[in-house]
């Protein structure tokens, strides 16, 4: 990958983990070698299966760790995917990002690494925090937003 692409997409990754144990110089070192990858947008009915039919295409996928609902148990809409390679991983967030896949534009970034515990939604309600504001209906990510749904029940028994 030439260097102004990566390290385009190294500053678009440095926004998704703010909770990174350590300094910015190491989070960068992690972000330049990692294997890992975050995909965000999926469909809640995506399954495992498919991810690694989608991403096997870019290199030889090491594990797909599902994001769940921190109450449910059930998927919510993101994933990690770990490669064997960093050459693995380059070509598929340069190839696989903004890929359609059960009708979805998914997102493909470069993570610092997957630590057991971030599988997990972190919204209020136990799936994703950008779910729960969404007041626009998406049957595939659950509906509308529970903060949406919550107020709309408040307007309509008042």
């Amino acid at each position: 990958m030439r260097g102004f692409e990566l390290e385009m997409l190294l500053k678009q990754s440095r926004l998704l983990r703010q909770s990174f144990q350590g300094s910015l110089k190491e989070q960068d070192l992690a972000l330049r070698t990692s294997t890992t990858l975050y995909i965000g947008n999926l469909s809640f009915y995506t399954s495992e299966d498919q991810l690694y039919e989608l991403f096997n295409r870019a290199g030889e996928v090491k594990r797909v760790i599902m994001g769940l609902d921190r109450f449910k148990k059930s998927p919510c809409g993101f994933c990690f995917v770990i490669y064997y390679t960093r050459a693995d991983t380059e070509n598929a967030v340069r190839f696989l990002n903004r890929t359609m896949l059960d009708g979805r534009m998914i997102r493909v970034d470069y993570d610092a690494g997957f630590v057991e515990g971030r599988q997990y939604g972190r919204g209020k309600h136990g799936g994703q925090v950008r779910d729960e504001y969404r007041e626009q209906y998406d049957p595939d990510r659950g509906g509308f937003g529970r903060i949406y749904q919550d107020r709309e029940l408040k307007t309509n028994y008042v």
